[in-house]
């Protein structure tokens, strides 16, 4: 009888123990701002590849990888759109196409991850701009969680991509011309464990 109580309580202390394990990989991370990048291309006349970046976004993660869950939210400043042209910019801030100045933040929300094993492999949310949301999946082309050797602390991240109907957002500028309304955005994104 003791032998049994014994070995009950040594189940309960290890299923505790692995309770406590699963919790424990339950983590809130902040974006890095030196290794996250949010950028699109969208084609030029058939020509070319038109590309701009954000400069300033930030955000929070959660992730747990032993459960299979995570949850985002990142905003980006539609006011520091980079092309590397400073007219274009302009342009790209203007009424036309991202209106920065009625519509200055750019939302990503999500609390749907996919795992392949223990890495994200897909993250499904919604994009909030131009004041519209609608859903929008980026699929993930690597991942990887590291223990930074200059923070000391985990990082996590991967290069992530999708890509959008921009029309579906209302931006419609030069469809008529024949510009695509089809937009790649890539995000490359690192999380340091807080």
């Amino acid at each position: 009888m003791r032998k049994s109580l014994f070995t009950l309580a040594a189940l309960g202390a290890i299923a505790s123990l692995a309770a406590g394990a699963a919790q424990a990989q339950s983590a809130a991370y902040a974006m890095d701002p030196a290794h996250t990048y949010v950028t699109f291309e969208i084609g030029h006349f058939g020509t070319s590849t038109n590309r701009g970046r954000f400069d300033r976004k930030d955000g929070t993660i959660q992730l747990d990888r032993v459960a299979k869950t995570g949850k985002v939210d990142v905003s980006i400043d539609a006011t520091s759109i980079n092309s590397g042209f400073e007219a274009f910019n302009k342009h790209l801030q203007s009424p036309d196409l991202f209106d920065a100045a009625k519509y200055p933040a750019i939302k990503f929300s999500s609390d749907t991850f996919s795992f392949n094993g223990d890495k994200v492999s897909e993250i499904t949310g919604t994009l909030t701009l131009l004041g519209k949301t609608l859903p929008v999946t980026l699929k993930a082309n690597q991942f990887n969680c590291y223990q930074n050797p200059v923070v000391k602390r985990e990082v996590c991240g991967g290069d992530f991509e999708t890509t959008i109907d921009r029309t579906q957002w209302g931006m419609n500028y030069g469809i008529d011309w024949g510009f695509p309304k089809n937009v790649r955005l890539v995000v490359q994104v690192e999380a340091t464990r807080l």
